[in-house]
Order: structure tokens, then C-alpha cells, then sequence
């Protein structure tokens, strides 16, 4: 969980960077992040606000939804991703070049 402390522009750098490390071929990056969304359960909606404003105030980061992840990892170089919600509001996120 690193990506949410910064702001796309550096996270564009990371995501850059970690795409440029991949083996070849077959080989992927691993996110493991937050991907803000409406939940039934009004506590995990919440639980994404208060990361949220935590990120925002302390890091000048924030929580991202799909789309926003997306665009990141797009503009990125990356051609495809998927996400799997892994326990409340966390998830995995492959990507792949």
C-alpha cells in the first residue's frame, strides 16, 4: 500500500518505473491498494472516507476508485489489469505490460 500516500503525477513515476523492472515474458506487478466503491455495508463506505481524508491530509495522496486506477495504469503503459477484493475494502491489483 503505496501508491495512495502520493499524487498521480508521482505515482505515474513509480507505476513507470515498476513496469520497466518486469521480466520478460509473462511477468506482472502487484498492487495492493484500496479501490474506492459503494458498499451495502455503510461502514466500509465510511472506513474509504476516513482513509481518504487521511491520505489527503498527511500525504497529499487519496484513496482511488476503478476508474481512477485505471486511468493511472493506462497512462502508465500498462495493457490490461484486474482487481480482487481481498478482505473489506482492501484489494490485489495485477497489472500487466
Amino acid at each position: 500500500r503505496i501508491l495512495h500516500d502520493w499524487d498521480e503525477e508521482e505515482c505515474l513515476k513509480i507505476l513507470r518505473r515498476c513496469k520497466e523492472a518486469i521480466p520478460k515474458p509473462g511477468g506482472k506487478v502487484i498492487v495492493a491498494d484500496i479501490v474506492r466503491k459503494k458498499w451495502d455495508d455503510q461502514v466500509f463506505n465510511e472506513v474509504q472516507l476516513m482513509l481518504d481524508l487521511h491520505m489527503m491530509v498527511l500525504h497529499n495522496g487519496k484513496e482511488r476508485n476503478e476508474e481512477e486506477w485505471k486511468k493511472l495504469f493506462m497512462d502508465a503503459g500498462f495493457s490490461s489489469y484486474k482487481i480482487v477484493t481481498t478482505m473489506g475494502v482492501h484489494s490485489l491489483i495485477e497489472l500487466c505490460p
